[in-house]
Parts: C-alpha cells; structure tokens; sequence
C-alpha cells in the first residue's frame, strides 16, 4: 500500500512539473482562460511619437496574467513623424511605417506576430485595447494638429463603432479616451486629473486634453494613475497612467494597466 502510495505521489509529481508554471495563477481570473481573444492596437513604438513602450508590454503582460490570448495590431501607413527620444526634438529626414515599428513589440510568432490594423475583424475578438502614446494624437488621429475637431484613422473610426455596436469591451490608456469620444456618444471616461497639478510623486501637464474630450460630449472622472473608470453602459474602460508624469514611480502605471485589463476580461465573462 505505502509503496503504491509513494509511486502515485511520485507520478502526480511529475505530471505537475511538466505544466506551465502561470497554471498556478489561474484562480481568480476573470474572462475564459485561454479562449479570450483580444485585439491590441499600437501606433509605433516610443512614447512622444507612437506608443508607450511601458503600457505595450504591461497590457501584454496583464492579458497573458489573466489568460487572455492577443493579436496584436497597427496601421500599415507612415506616422506623422520620428521623435529622437534623447533631444526631444523630430529626427530629420527619417519617415517610419506604424506597422513596421510596432513589430518591435512582437516576438513575430503566432498571435503575437504584428497585423495590419485593416485585416482586423471585429468577429474574431472579444474586446479591444488601445494602450497610449503620442502616437494616439499624431498617428491614430489628427488630435495633434486639429485638437476637439480632429479625424481619426479609418480603420481606428471604424474598430471603435464596431466593438462598440457588438456590446464588446474597450479598454483605453492614457491618451486614448480621446479617440472613443470622438466617435462614439455619451462616454464616461478617466484621463486623470482636470486641472495641471504637482505633488511630490509626480505632475498632470497633459490636462487640455481633458477639456478637449469634455467639450466632444464626454463626461470626465478624475482618476489616479493605478485606477480606472469603468463606464458599464458602453462597456468603455479607462485608465490615466502617462497622463501623470512621474520620473520612476512606474508600478503605478503597471497597476492601473493590470486594473483596466481585469476589468475588461470580466466584461467578456458576461
């Protein structure tokens, strides 16, 4: 008996050993582990002229922490333009495709190998998520240029109203409310605070374009950056992160990234 015993506790031993070690994490999780699909849409890679390197990879990660599959997604067109990240000044004479940048967050295998944003289908995902970056307001949308009155991309217009009209969740980072209000009525959102203040931990220089999306007819939540806003009628979830400047308290934006996701995974539960 003990050494039938000994044998069973050793085979069950190894059968555990040779599963995925995030197996452990699996209780708790919203969403259909393993068979949540979501889109994922970038607009370049870097903050000040595409998207943020920190909310791509946090999203990617929160996704996979809560078992959600992804593809990832942006357009196959030149951005406005290439920002040297050191001057902060544009990069002369260098003209970038949005697709082939954002490529760098791909690892270029199965669902996580880059697709233009015009293939994807609405049918095949149960949420989308837009993560922020400069590239919101000067690829994604003429925000840069036009401000309230700006145009969005085709294919960012038409994404929106789809997920919108099939009751799918959304789920915006920093800048990216703005886009959603553009198009679609009577949003709740957060992009942080309303008016331009400091603290110790960090600043809100970025709060014109809180009025900007309060003047498209949303209405505004002021918000932390780890926090989020959850607008349950059109299933629109938000979150400030790089709003708020702070020079190393990142875990905030990493939390405030995970919150959105959850939240976006317990919608697709329903």
């Amino acid at each position: 008996m003990l050494a039938s015993r000994a044998l069973l506790a050793k085979q069950t031993a190894a059968v555990l050993l040779r599963q995925p070690a995030c197996l452990v994490h699996q209780g708790g999780d919203w969403g259909n582990w393993g068979n949540t699909n979501v889109a994922v849409v970038f607009s370049g890679c870097g903050w000040w002229d595409g998207t943020d390197v920190h909310e791509a990879t946090y999203t990617m990660y929160h996704l996979s922490r809560n078992g959600a599959r992804f593809q990832i997604f942006a357009p196959n067109q030149q951005q406005m333009h290439v920002i040297d990240h050191v001057k902060m000044q544009p990069a002369s004479g260098d003209n970038r495709n949005m697709m082939i940048e954002s490529a760098r967050f791909s690892h270029g295998q199965g669902m996580t190998q880059m697709k233009d944003l015009s293939k994807l289908d609405v049918n095949s995902f149960d949420a989308v998520i837009f993560p922020g970056g400069h590239g919101i307001v000067k690829n994604l949308s003429t925000f840069n240029k036009d401000g309230k009155d700006c145009k969005l991309n085709n294919d960012v217009e038409r994404i929106l109203k789809e997920f919108h009209h099939a009751r799918k969740p959304i789920g915006l980072a920093s800048m990216a409310p703005l886009l959603a209000c553009r198009v679609l009525p009577n949003l709740e959102i957060t992009m942080g605070y309303e008016r331009e203040e400091s603290s110790r931990w960090g600043r809100w220089p970025n709060t014109s374009m809180v009025q900007a999306v309060k003047s498209m007819g949303a209405r505004h939540n002021n918000r932390e950056p780890y926090e989020v806003h959850v607008d349950e009628k059109n299933k629109v979830i938000s979150t400030p992160t790089f709003m708020w400047e702070t020079d190393y308290h990142y875990h905030y934006i990493f939390d405030g990234i995970g919150n959105m996701v959850k939240h976006v995974m317990r919608m697709t539960a329903k």
